[in-house]
């Protein structure tokens, strides 16, 4: 569904995307991993358009992202932090977004819309919203129009222990639907029950790409913090970036 071939991308001296290749299929979700700076927003970016790569291609159904837009309306996407304008009211957000993607009412899909309660908030302007409810908001958008493809860029971050188990269950929802999903998260156990396949990035290259399954069976590790820790152990000798994502004790080992 999504082909990525050689991709390329500096800024100024920093090679943030070092050929990167991958093949994305329907029913996969993926969980994109790496540690702060590795190129995993910069990559999803590229793939909606939002960054042109210096070289190499991306293919959504075939067709090259180049030629034009209208590829996005089949997909879903949860940035990292919403920006939205400060005046705007939620209820006017969603109308405007609706008129945008000319979308039948028939067609909405208003599961997260209603679990997180954004009728009860319609009349406030973005700007008093929290972080956590602007998550929310972030959220009931990226699964509104029922796309296809979804792509949620920490999608649990600022959320309460509940709406998260909320987004879990509308995210494996849609797994069964034969969605393809991209996930990044620095949170590896929000991931365990969800993915199906792991891109681990480091320093913009690919270090693997690998199901979740063949992962754990050549880790021995059922846990998919420390099925990752094992084998990056392999491609590092510098571990520092273990001790900043997992929790390390004093002998160096993985709680």
């Amino acid at each position: 569904m999504i082909r990525i071939k050689t991709i390329q991308k500096k800024f100024r001296n920093v090679q943030v995307l070092d050929g990167i290749s991958a093949d994305f299929q329907p029913g996969q979700v993926v969980a994109l991993i790496g540690p702060n700076g590795s190129g995993k927003t910069t990559l999803i970016k590229t793939i909606l358009g939002m960054v042109r790569p210096d070289s190499g291609t991306i293919e959504v159904d075939g067709k090259l992202i180049s030629a034009g837009p209208e590829y996005r309306t089949g997909i879903g996407y949860m940035p990292q932090i919403g920006r939205y304008p400060d005046n705007m009211k939620v209820g006017q957000l969603f109308t405007m977004m609706k008129a945008i993607r000319k979308a039948d009412e028939d067609k909405i899909d208003n599961d997260l819309f209603l679990k997180f309660n954004i009728p009860m908030i319609l009349e406030k302007p973005m700007r008093t919203l929290s972080g956590g409810t602007r998550q929310k908001v972030s959220a009931a958008l990226a699964f509104l129009f029922n796309p296809p493809v979804l792509i949620l860029d920490e999608p649990t971050a600022g959320l309460d222990p509940l709406s998260c188990e909320i987004l879990k269950e509308k995210i494996i929802s849609e797994k069964k639907k034969n969605k393809l999903i991209l996930i990044t998260s620095h949170i590896l156990s929000d991931l365990e029950e969800l993915t199906t396949h792991v891109l681990y990035l480091q320093e913009g290259r690919m270090q693997f790409f690998k199901e979740l399954e063949i992962l754990q069976e050549e880790t021995g590790e059922i846990k998919l913090n420390k099925a990752i820790a094992k084998i990056m152990k392999g491609y590092h000798t510098d571990n520092e970036w273990i001790n900043q994502m997992f929790a390390v004790n004093k002998d160096g080992e993985i709680k």
